[in-house]
């Protein structure tokens, strides 16, 4: 466990970890503190980081078990201990952590007698078992067991309903959420006029404290760069002398009508949100710190290349979008 002493002064906003404690692989905890604060706003962040940590994290868990040999969710086989309700629940436990974008497949194959655990478990060398040593199942006798596993990385959690049941295959209550629980408590000082927040998080060792913290912080700042040109005056295109008028946030099908070139539209104020793109290359870019055309187009080809799970196939299809919609044209530098 490691605490430090919290001391205030009259500076900037500023934050620290003041404990940190790992009780198992899949517990971990820590205490931080945020100050100064005028009064009112440690309530507003606080509640807003604990919506934050608790729902807008990305995490990785198996929701799918298949097996031809398994006739249904509650019989049981003989020579496991286990009923197959109690291995999918085990299953569930199973905390993993990856940089997966959508599914994958992972499988289990042994032979009894033994014990199986998560170390059991032959996954992709990107997702990694927090804790090898999760029961799963015992088996008695010298049979063979062998199951396939769907591992998925989202954002909450997703619970199985009678829509995701197929044949042979059987779908797992998906908690997705890294984060356990988060309190946050306010200290008032100087006549109660500023605040001090501590924020508590509890995580199941997937990610620490500190990782949460800052994911959860990056993506909220994700969700409000477009409020900040709320004030802004709406976009003015002009051609043949007729002005068009596009209010912000806005990409409809006025814009497929539209002939110009790029110096000619606020590049600026046209978010990649905007574009339809798929979730693993909208990440991509969010992750690049590219959030709108005009961040997109200033990137050169090495720049772009050197995106994580990014390829030269994904910029020709945002360059497709821009050609089909503002006939745009590519810089030389990207292909």
């Amino acid at each position: 466990m490691v605490r430090e002493k919290v001391t205030v002064a009259a500076r900037a906003l500023q934050w620290k970890c003041v404990e940190s404690r790992v009780d198992n692989k899949r517990f971990y905890y820590g205490r931080f503190v945020l100050s100064p604060l005028m009064k009112g706003q440690a309530d507003t962040i606080g509640i807003t980081m604990r919506r934050a940590l608790l729902g807008e994290i990305d995490g990785t868990c198996i929701t799918r078990a298949k097996s031809e040999k398994i006739p249904h969710e509650y019989s049981t086989i003989v020579g496991i201990q286990e009923s197959v309700h109690e291995i999918l629940m085990n299953l569930k436990r199973v905390v993993l952590r990856s940089n997966l974008y959508g599914t994958c497949d992972a499988s289990i194959c042994v032979r009894g007698p033994r014990c199986v655990t998560a170390q059991d478990i032959i996954s992709p060398p990107f997702v990694e078992i927090i804790d090898n040593t999760q029961y799963i199942a015992s088996l008695t006798e010298p049979i063979e067991f062998c199951i396939g596993l769907q591992i998925e990385r989202n954002r909450r959690y997703r619970i199985k309903t009678l829509n995701n049941f197929q044949d042979e295959n059987y779908p797992i209550d998906a908690v997705f959420m890294p984060v356990q629980n988060v309190n946050h408590s306010i200290h008032s000082y100087g006549n109660e006029k500023q605040e001090i927040l501590f924020i508590e998080i509890w995580t199941n060792g997937s990610l620490t404290p500190k990782e949460a913290l800052h994911e959860a912080s990056r993506n909220l700042v994700d969700l409000f760069i477009p409020f900040l040109h709320v004030e802004e005056q709406s976009l003015h295109l002009e051609d043949n002398k007729h002005k068009i008028t596009f209010p912000l946030f806005t990409l409809n099908d006025r814009f497929t009508k539209l002939r110009t070139n790029k110096e000619k539209i606020a590049l600026k104020y046209i978010y990649i949100d905007q574009l339809e793109l798929s979730p693993r290359i909208y990440n991509c870019l969010k992750s690049s710190n590219i959030h709108t055309l005009l961040d997109f187009l200033n990137k050169s080809q090495e720049d772009l290349m050197k995106i994580e799970h990014f390829h030269i196939a994904d910029v020709k299809q945002i360059w497709d979008i821009l050609e089909e919609h503002f006939k745009i044209d590519l810089p030389n530098n990207i292909f």
